[in-house]
């Protein structure tokens, strides 16, 4: 019997030595990619996460519901129970203290283990891949207020031709969802697979975009789409202005094909809204576009932007903005949680070699002057 029971915990550190094995993997796999964008791009993002992404996202888009909102509810219920079964099992077996303090000092090195793995293998490596304006074949550079000002002209222009398309308007005129955020989202993967016969870089099956249950809280943390690389899962906050979601349905499912910064998971999602046959993801994508170039000129030249906004100038199109900021309004009161949030999002995207933190959103502007240029042949 004390064989079997020594057999047994020989086994027992023998799989939890290999799952610790597992976190060794992934560090050492992110210190490759941070030298060799290469290995990020053409060994690991084109094949390994592909097909990695593809089969998570399989398994977790069984579930109509995200997973991944399911398991941070659950979380702390789980962390308590665990816990409570720990100081249990202490009072117990009072000879076995020592076995149990370092059995669950194991286990809680190997859950670390695994978060850390999937962090490297489902997003990490893949911020050292190479910049998307490869497959666009764009060019980026500084520019000049007047390039931005002739940006946003041609978005406003492009806002309000695909607004005048749109057929579904509340009371006060301000566009809604002719439908579900759900069929939204069917539409968004609709849009990747004929996206991907241009760029098969963006190829292979894509998961439906997870409608969060609880999106009226999530929108307090100002984060209204977020992808989660333990379930492969984009997850959407579908209770902001309808003309926000689609592109954030975009926007996160860009990410499921690694392409993990955020300012080209913004420009791809401009791209594929764009090149969709749907009115309401095209409006979405150029409102994007539309309010990131608007918040690069303000900043730049004030009386440029103001010039250009009177020019382009729709009362529909700025209903929707309205709206949209009145939607945020009802959270300043409780702004203190999207700025500990903004500031977690902030330093993340700094560890992650995004200098400029949450600001890198809006280098998305730079990508989309880089295409404006190339189709009006202006380099």
């Amino acid at each position: 019997m004390k064989s079997l029971k020594d057999t047994l915990k020989r086994t027992f550190l023998r799989k939890r030595t290999l799952i610790l094995l597992l976190a060794v993997i992934g560090e050492v796999c992110l210190k490759i990619a941070e030298k060799s964008s290469f290995f990020a791009e053409e060994i690991f993002g084109r094949h390994i996460f592909k097909w990695m992404s593809v089969g998570i996202s399989a398994l977790t888009g069984i579930f109509p519901f995200s997973v991944a909102e399911f398991m941070i509810i659950t979380a702390p219920f789980l962390a308590i129970a665990l816990i409570a079964g720990f100081i249990v099992k202490l009072v117990k077996n009072k000879k076995d203290f020592l076995y149990l303090i370092l059995t669950f000092i194991l286990n809680a090195a190997c859950m670390g283990s695994v978060i850390w793995f999937f962090y490297c293998f489902g997003c990490g490596i893949n911020y050292y891949r190479y910049p998307v304006s490869t497959y666009f074949e764009l060019e980026t550079r500084d520019s000049s207020a007047e390039e931005l000002a002739a940006l946003l002209g041609e978005l406003a222009d492009t806002a309000i031709k695909e607004r005048a398309q749109l057929t579904t308007f509340n009371d006060k005129g301000v566009y809604i969802l002719p439908d579900t955020p759900q069929m939204l989202g069917k539409e968004a993967k609709k849009a990747y697979a004929g996206f991907s016969e241009k760029y098969p870089i963006f190829s292979g099956p894509y998961p439906a975009p997870k409608c969060v249950m609880f999106s009226h809280l999530m929108s307090y943390t100002n984060i209204i789409g977020l992808y989660t690389c333990w379930t492969m899962e984009a997850n959407v906050d579908v209770d902001i202005t309808a003309y926000e979601i689609g592109s954030t349905m975009c926007h996160e499912l860009a990410h499921l094909r690694g392409f993990i910064r955020e300012d080209e998971a913004n420009f791809i999602s401009y791209m594929v809204c764009m090149d969709s046959d749907s009115h309401d993801l095209r409006y979405s994508g150029t409102m994007l576009a539309f309010n990131y170039t608007a918040n690069a000129l303000a900043g730049k030249n004030m009386d440029l932007y103001a010039k250009t906004i009177s020019e382009h100038y729709d009362p529909g199109m700025w209903l929707d903005l309205e709206a949209n900021r009145e939607y945020w309004k009802q959270f300043e009161k409780a702004k203190v949680v999207s700025e500990v949030t903004t500031e977690l999002n902030d330093n993340y995207l700094k560890a992650n070699d995004q200098d400029d933190g949450v600001e890198s959103y809006g280098r998305v502007v730079d990508l989309l002057l880089a295409k404006y240029r190339k189709d009006n042949n202006l380099d």
